[in-house]
């Protein structure tokens, strides 16, 4: 199944950018003028045409050379021809990661508002938040990422009935991992840092959400964490780990804690093992401030039962691990 995710804004599609102007004769005046870090280049009979390529040294941060092309025609000549396609502007990674944290928050104003107006009937009719908030994360998750990058969302079959409690477990490659996540409209509780529901915002929308928080390297804050999504599964709530517990920096998959899998034994209900595809190329573990193109796969697996934690744990790594190796042959056999 391929989630499409078309520009919802022009200004987001980042297909093509057309600048058009005359440009006084001669063209060499204008090309003296520009500034050093801009190399110019070329001229056409009837024509002229300016090449404008930012230097290395300006953009060195992020080893990109950026491309522009500005075609016009000498003043009083007439109206351009198709002859000569515009070339394409393609925006930075940094700029597509500016533009991605706005259409973030953005997309978040209207959620947060129901959010913060629902909450209070929510804690009356729906305690635990398995029904409520199941479409409000999906709306705004997809919205988010709508004009960056397209999902294909592949198994949806093996996914429990919606109100079915479960345990989901998940590759951890990326900051933007949860946003697929939440496209599938399941009212999983995730699991994150302390310090994250502090953010203005989104840190206030997790609490709402039912979201549980966790100190790093603490143990009881740990075992409070398990004792919790034993207690909302109990209830007929899903949660999520990421077991890895970190992101992945290299794209390699890491150890798998016991947490989750401790839940789903004590609890009885099924683990779902996910596997998460693309994320890390389009959002590398350290470069929150850039964006890169990209898309991305999230491939739903059969449910894995039983009673012992550690058979559920190896059981869903391997199959995750399996997941990704073949997807990285395929990827070398068509490079």
């Amino acid at each position: 199944m391929q989630l499409s995710t078309l520009s919802l804004f022009p200004f987001c599609n980042f297909l093509t950018l057309y600048t058009l102007f005359h440009l006084p004769n001669p063209i060499s005046s204008l090309c003296k003028t520009v500034p050093k870090f801009l190399h110019i280049k070329a001229s056409r009979e009837g024509e002229s045409r300016c090449y404008f390529t930012l230097n290395q040294g300006f953009n060195r941060s992020n080893k990109l050379s950026r491309y522009i092309v500005i075609r016009s025609q000498l003043a009083g000549t007439g109206i351009l021809d198709a002859t000569n396609p515009l070339s394409e502007i393609k925006p930075s990674p940094k700029f597509r990661g500016v533009c991605f944290y706005g259409m973030t928050v953005m997309a978040g104003v209207l959620p947060f508002g129901i959010l913060i107006v629902a909450h209070p009937l929510a804690l009356i009719f729906d305690p635990y938040k398995t029904k409520f908030y199941n479409l409000i994360p999906k709306l705004w998750a997809t919205a988010s990422i709508a004009p960056f990058f397209d999902i294909e969302l592949e198994g949806l079959e093996n996914l429990p009935p919606q109100n079915a409690p479960a345990v989901y477990v998940s590759n951890h490659q990326s900051m933007i991992d949860f946003y697929p996540l939440l496209t599938l409209g399941r009212s999983f509780k995730f699991i994150g840092k302390n310090t994250v529901f502090l953010y203005p915002g989104i840190g206030w929308a997790m609490y709402i959400l039912g979201m549980i928080p966790v100190k790093r390297m603490d143990i009881r804050s740990h075992l409070e964490a398990v004792r919790r999504c034993m207690g909302l599964v109990r209830n007929g709530a899903s949660v999520f780990f990421f077991p890895e517990g970190t992101r992945s920096k290299d794209g390699k998959l890491g150890d798998f804690k016991k947490g989750a899998f401790t839940v789903a034994a004590k609890t009885g209900v099924p683990v779902i093992p996910m596997t998460l595809i693309g994320t890390g190329e389009i959002m590398p573990a350290g470069m929150e401030h850039v964006v890169n193109s990209g898309s991305v796969k999230l491939i739903i697996h059969k449910p894995i039962k039983g009673n012992d934690p550690e058979i559920l744990r190896q059981l869903a790594r391997n199959t995750i691990l399996d997941t990704l190796s073949i997807e990285a042959q395929r990827k070398k056999r068509l490079s």
